[in-house]
């Protein structure tokens, strides 16, 4: 990764993830994608802190953890089994 590729901020609305990068990109996705965020309260969507070197977000309200690198190649969430 390159030092660029740092998150500087990040805002979550009812629909999408906006995340800002060091170099000056901004990456908004569907928050479809991330379903623990989808159904998360938006307090809970507003507790997040960067994590992984600057490379990451976690939200421990909800136990979820997005990278750069993710959201650069443009991967959701995993697809949970049913059931869990």
């Amino acid at each position: 990764m390159s030092p660029g590729e740092k998150i500087v901020d990040v805002s979550v609305t009812e629909d999408e993830l906006r995340v800002e990068l060091l170099d000056g990109r901004t990456l908004t996705v569907p928050l479809a994608w991330y379903p623990r965020l989808l159904h998360a309260r938006p307090e809970q969507r507003a507790n997040w802190r960067i994590a992984g070197g600057g490379y990451g977000i976690h939200w421990p309200d909800v136990d979820e953890d997005l990278s750069s690198e993710g959201l650069l190649r443009g991967a959701p969430a995993p697809r949970q089994p049913a059931g869990t």
